[in-house]
């Protein structure tokens, strides 16, 4: 299989959105046009924010009302990269709340939890040397 993976965020406000992952991510969108914003993720994966409004708009009644969720977390990002340390470090100096430091997990893992402005998970972790555990 080959392609690209997108992972949407539904968000309040998208101006917001989109300087709190430049700033977390210490990257330019890729794109930015009034509904959506991109990011490409390391890895290649691609993160879009687009206003929950925009959504409503484009998928119509059928579709549960993202804003009525909105502080409840509904989605996690879980990025594995070599210095997870620094991007929760740079979440949380752009406004993201910790949930959790960065800790060795039973997976193999040291990962950091924390929460966007929108309520969404965030979680930057390092594989860790195997047996670490």
């Amino acid at each position: 299989m080959s392609g690209t993976s997108h992972f949407i965020l539904y968000v309040a406000d998208q101006p917001r959105a989109a300087a709190f992952y430049a700033a977390v991510l210490a990257v330019a969108p890729r794109l930015n046009v009034p509904g959506m914003t991109e990011f490409t993720l390391p890895g290649g994966a691609v993160l879009g924010l687009m206003p929950e409004a925009a959504i409503e708009r484009l998928l119509g009644a059928k579709l549960p009302s993202p804003s009525a969720a909105r502080g409840v977390p509904r989605v996690e990002l879980y990025v594995v990269l070599p210095d997870a340390a620094t991007y929760h470090a740079r979440a949380l100096a752009a406004g993201a709340v910790e949930l959790s430091p960065p800790s060795l997990r039973s997976w193999g893992h040291r990962a950091a939890y924390s929460l966007d402005p929108d309520g969404h998970v965030l979680a930057f972790a390092t594989e860790e040397a195997a047996g670490a555990v």
